[in-house]
């Protein structure tokens, strides 16, 4: 079996697992923010902590398969039109990019759950930041079309 066809199934099985820790992760972040007292619950602290963690293994499943396995890539590279083809572009430029700046904008709101006890209006932000560029580059169509 190909090793490129193994990682897109293992990148492809982890996505519906992080579309449902995204998922959690947003009720938790609202719930939280809309509860009277305004503290970090350890449901949201564990969603947070959960949901990075499979994000960067996510990310790291992709950029592996990406930069070493991936043919499509490879044949964009070497054909000139990486940059000039919007489907090339989104696939093998915004999609990475745009997961990678959304693993570490839950990195830093992991460590600052951990460190704080009140959830601010920037931790909240910065939160559905990352939910809103991770579904902005999230490949709907390969995975439920």
């Amino acid at each position: 079996m190909d090793t490129f066809y193994i990682m897109l199934q293992a990148h492809r099985g982890f996505a519906y697992l992080l579309l449902l820790l995204i998922a959690v992760f947003v009720v938790a972040l609202l719930l939280t923010m809309f509860g009277y007292s305004g503290n970090i619950s350890k449901f949201l602290r564990k969603s947070t902590l959960f949901t990075m963690i499979f994000f960067h293994l996510q990310a790291l499943v992709g950029l592996v398969m990406l930069f070493f396995f991936s043919p499509g890539f490879k044949a964009a590279k070497e054909a000139g039109t990486l940059m000039s083809d919007s489907v090339s572009r989104h696939t093998y430029v915004e999609h990475p990019t745009a997961m990678i700046i959304a693993a570490v904008l839950l990195t830093i709101l992991n460590k600052k759950f951990k460190t704080q006890d009140k959830l601010t209006m920037g931790n909240v932000i910065m939160g559905l930041i990352a939910v809103a560029l991770m579904l902005w580059a999230f490949q709907w169509a390969r995975l439920f079309g």
